[in-house]
């Protein structure tokens, strides 16, 4: 039995310059990091040449081209395990939430399926091709920054550049900043699901004519890297509230009044910044808010339940293996 980790995560800034609809046109770029939320795959010989898939349905298959979970099949061709083998997946966070779940599996599959086989994938390999099945096969709307945290893990600035090559420079702070930032960062669930792909495609569709707010929110990521180096959370606060400000902006569904609620509420409560994680519309708010003012805000806030994480160094891993073949 092979059993891979792989971290969720959080983007800070940047977000939509890593479709290619920007970054074919100029570089795009990210900061995010890894949290300790994860997506477990397990890989398990079967005592016949079935497949089975376990998730939130159970499939059972004597060809793998007849799953239904698309992620689950693609991973198996790419990787070459074709037969025999049983299949789960868990998640410490529902689908569709904005933490980078579906990449975080993919990235996860690959590395377990791999790892089935004797393979070691190096973090460049498993994000290289969870982007390949994603994007290039199953023609989602979407980037390529969560495959590159998921594998990679850590606080990282992600350059996307046009000629589809990928920088990934962790970024470089104090343990006291890491730490202060690590405490001073609350998530909240909205209780609502984003609406993910509808908004991708908008966002794709709309980028031509939003390339100046686009470039904004990659100088934003930068500024955020250089800003945590420097160690002033404080500008941090600030910096993720303009990127906010900007990213409701690239499409229609983004946000709508009850967030805009939250969130105005949120920063009359003390917090100097957030954003809605991943497309929008729903999922996890993340709030930049100073460890003394978190009391009211939580006050304030008090519908909404909040999801406790730490950073994580690190990205998917495999974290137990049993030869019983």
């Amino acid at each position: 039995m092979i059993i891979s980790r792989t971290p969720l995560r959080i983007s800070f800034a940047g977000g939509g310059s890593d479709l290619s609809a920007y970054y074919s046109r100029r570089p795009g770029a990210v900061t995010s990091t890894a949290i300790t939320k994860y997506m477990y795959v397990t890989v398990n010989k079967r005592f016949d040449d079935s497949i089975r898939v376990s998730y939130t349905h159970t499939e059972i298959v004597d060809n793998m081209d007849d799953l239904e979970h698309e992620l689950v099949r693609e991973s198996m061709k790419m990787t070459g395990v074709e037969t025999g083998v049983e299949i789960t997946t868990i998640s410490d966070v529902p689908a569709r939430t904005g933490l980078g779940s579906s990449s975080s599996l993919t990235v996860g599959l690959l590395n377990a399926l791999y790892a089935y086989k004797g393979v070691y994938a190096s973090p460049k390999r498993l994000a290289e091709e969870a982007c390949r099945i994603e994007i290039d096969i199953l023609k989602e709307p979407i980037g390529k920054q969560d495959q590159y945290i998921a594998a990679y893990g850590g606080l990282q600035h992600i350059r996307f550049n046009p000629d589809e090559s990928v920088f990934v420079d962790p970024v470089i702070c104090s343990p006291e900043v890491r730490r202060n930032l690590d405490e001073n960062l609350l998530i909240f669930y909205l209780g609502m699901k984003s609406e993910g792909h509808d908004i991708l495609r908008k966002q794709t569709k709309n980028t031509a004519q939003k390339l100046h707010v686009l470039d904004e929110m990659v100088g934003i990521a930068g500024k955020i890297k250089t800003t945590l180096s420097e160690g002033d959370l404080e500008e941090f606060g600030a910096l993720l509230h303009r990127g906010w400000v900007l990213k409701r902006g690239l499409a229609e569904g983004i946000t709508n009044t009850q967030i805009d609620k939250i969130y105005d509420k949120a920063r009359a409560c003390g917090a100097l910044g957030g954003k809605v994680l991943g497309e929008g519309g729903g999922g996890f708010l993340l709030l930049y808010c100073p460890h003394g003012k978190q009391g009211n805000l939580r006050k304030v806030l008090g519908d909404l339940r909040e999801y406790h994480f730490n950073f994580d160094a690190q990205g998917s891993k495999i974290i137990y293996i049993e030869d019983e073949r």
